[in-house]
């Protein structure tokens, strides 16, 4: 297998999509689809956080292998690999926070040390965690063994602000603006933009997560209760549309 992505010209290519709006679009649609997908293996259909977390696993192991085997950028397999990390994120957060009794708290704190110490090991192992060095498949392994953590955090994150008073909406307000404010600096301060890739690419899946909370969850909750399965259905017809609506190009690497 080759270890470097195929140029264009004299640009070279990664394996990962431009970060744009409609990136950030998307990617925000598919953190919300893990929630509800991840709600209905675990809790509609009764098969629990741990033997869900083994089925989603097992299909983000088979589409990562996928991923780093083919030879350019995809944008169906890549957006698909996304979706299997966010609903493994999904029922692993819940096992991590409910199951082994550790509470929101304890879980996002775990959570966010394991974070850290892959970005640190990435960036010690290849010396840079910008996803414009994501074209050789050690980097791309770093990148999603990274990419499934942050999901996972992500999640966590989601219920411990959304359990408290602020609910599903207050969340999904406090975690919208705070994406604002990443954009802000972005645009507004000298901060790596590295760094603040980070940071939005964490904080959309709790924003993701409360989002699908609110679609899902009991009225009696401060949810819609909608059906899981029709909301999901609903939001990969959402995805797709925009897979092909939004135009998809890889990023280039430095």
């Amino acid at each position: 297998m080759a270890d470097v992505a195929p140029p264009v010209g004299d640009a070279i290519l990664t394996k990962v999509p431009a970060v744009t709006l409609g990136f950030w679009v998307i990617k925000i649609l598919a953190t919300t689809f893990g929630e509800t997908a991840g709600d209905t293996l675990s809790m509609s259909f009764n098969l629990g956080y741990l033997l869900s977390s083994a089925v989603f696993g097992a299909m983000l192991a088979l589409l990562v292998i996928m991923q780093i085997r083919a030879a350019r950028f995809r944008p169906i397999l890549y957006w698909l690999t996304i979706i299997a990390s966010t609903t493994a994120g999904t029922t692993l957060a819940d096992y991590a926070t409910r199951s082994m009794g550790i509470g929101y708290p304890g879980g996002s704190l775990l959570l966010l040390t394991i974070v850290l110490a892959s970005l640190a090991w990435w960036r010690s192992s290849k010396g840079s965690i910008d996803v414009a060095s994501v074209h050789k498949p050690r980097a791309e392994m770093h990148y999603w063994v990274t990419i499934t953590l942050s999901q996972t955090l992500g999640t966590a994150l989601g219920d411990w602000v959304a359990d408290g008073t602020l609910g599903y909406l207050g969340a999904a307000v406090i975690f919208g603006g705070l994406l604002a404010l990443l954009a802000i600096a972005y645009y507004r301060s000298s901060i790596s933009r590295v760094a603040l890739f980070w940071a939005a690419f964490i904080l959309t899946r709790p924003l993701g997560a409360v989002i699908g909370d609110f679609l899902d969850k009991p009225v009696a909750y401060g949810g819609l209760e909608l059906s899981r399965g029709g909301a999901s259905i609903v939001l990969a017809l959402a995805i797709t549309v925009l897979i092909f609506a939004i135009p998809q190009r890889a990023g280039k690497a430095h």
